[in-house]
Protein backbone atom coordinates (compact mmCIF):
# COMPACT_ATOMS: atom_id res chain seq x y z
CA UNK A 1 0.00 0.00 0.00
CA UNK A 2 2.87 2.41 0.77
CA UNK A 3 4.38 1.88 -2.67
CA UNK A 4 1.06 2.70 -4.37
CA UNK A 5 0.69 5.88 -2.33
CA UNK A 6 4.21 6.97 -3.30
CA UNK A 7 3.43 6.54 -7.00
CA UNK A 8 0.17 8.46 -6.58
CA UNK A 9 2.00 11.33 -4.82
CA UNK A 10 4.59 11.44 -7.60
CA UNK A 11 1.87 11.51 -10.27
CA UNK A 12 0.08 14.33 -8.42
CA UNK A 13 3.34 16.30 -8.20
CA UNK A 14 4.03 15.88 -11.91
CA UNK A 15 0.48 16.98 -12.73
CA UNK A 16 1.02 20.17 -10.73
CA UNK A 17 4.06 20.97 -12.86
CA UNK A 18 2.28 20.76 -16.23
CA UNK A 19 1.06 24.33 -16.50
CA UNK A 20 2.60 27.73 -15.87
CA UNK A 21 1.21 29.98 -13.16
CA UNK A 22 1.66 33.72 -13.59
CA UNK A 23 0.82 35.73 -10.50
CA UNK A 24 1.83 39.11 -11.90
CA UNK A 25 3.39 40.25 -15.14
CA UNK A 26 3.94 43.60 -16.82
CA UNK A 27 4.63 41.92 -20.17
CA UNK A 28 2.30 42.57 -23.09
CA UNK A 29 -0.24 39.76 -23.47
CA UNK A 30 1.30 38.34 -26.67
CA UNK A 31 4.79 38.26 -25.15
CA UNK A 32 3.50 36.62 -21.97
CA UNK A 33 1.70 33.87 -23.91
CA UNK A 34 4.79 33.17 -26.06
CA UNK A 35 6.97 33.06 -22.97
CA UNK A 36 4.68 30.61 -21.16
CA UNK A 37 4.57 28.33 -24.20
CA UNK A 38 8.36 28.46 -24.49
CA UNK A 39 8.78 27.58 -20.81
CA UNK A 40 6.42 24.60 -21.05
CA UNK A 41 8.17 23.36 -24.20
CA UNK A 42 11.66 23.66 -22.69
CA UNK A 43 10.67 21.99 -19.42
CA UNK A 44 9.01 19.10 -21.27
CA UNK A 45 11.96 18.70 -23.66
CA UNK A 46 14.56 18.78 -20.86
CA UNK A 47 12.49 17.31 -18.03
CA UNK A 48 15.56 15.79 -16.35
CA UNK A 49 17.97 18.68 -16.99
CA UNK A 50 16.91 22.07 -15.60
CA UNK A 51 20.16 23.72 -16.73
CA UNK A 52 19.51 22.85 -20.39
CA UNK A 53 15.90 24.01 -20.14
CA UNK A 54 16.98 27.34 -18.63
CA UNK A 55 19.63 27.77 -21.32
CA UNK A 56 17.09 27.13 -24.09
CA UNK A 57 14.62 29.62 -22.60
CA UNK A 58 17.28 32.32 -22.10
CA UNK A 59 18.73 31.99 -25.60
CA UNK A 60 15.28 32.08 -27.21
CA UNK A 61 14.15 35.08 -25.13
CA UNK A 62 17.40 36.93 -25.93
CA UNK A 63 16.87 36.37 -29.67
CA UNK A 64 13.16 37.27 -29.69
CA UNK A 65 12.95 40.11 -27.19
CA UNK A 66 16.51 41.44 -26.77
CA UNK A 67 19.20 40.56 -24.29
CA UNK A 68 19.33 40.72 -20.47
CA UNK A 69 16.94 37.89 -19.63
CA UNK A 70 17.63 35.76 -16.56
CA UNK A 71 16.16 32.28 -16.18
CA UNK A 72 16.04 30.27 -12.96
CA UNK A 73 14.53 26.78 -12.89
CA UNK A 74 14.43 24.40 -9.97
CA UNK A 75 13.59 24.31 -6.32
CA UNK A 76 15.49 25.28 -3.21
CA UNK A 77 17.56 28.02 -4.84
CA UNK A 78 18.40 31.60 -3.99
CA UNK A 79 19.90 34.55 -5.78
CA UNK A 80 20.84 38.15 -5.24
CA UNK A 81 20.67 41.00 -7.71
CA UNK A 82 22.46 44.27 -7.08
CA UNK A 83 22.28 47.45 -9.06
CA UNK A 84 24.31 50.60 -8.74
CA UNK A 85 22.71 53.79 -9.98
CA UNK A 86 25.14 56.49 -11.10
Amino acid sequence: MGETEGKKDEADYKRLQTFPLVRHSDMPEEMRVETMELCVTACEKFSNNNESAAKMIKETMDKKFGSSWHVVIGEGFGFEITHEYC
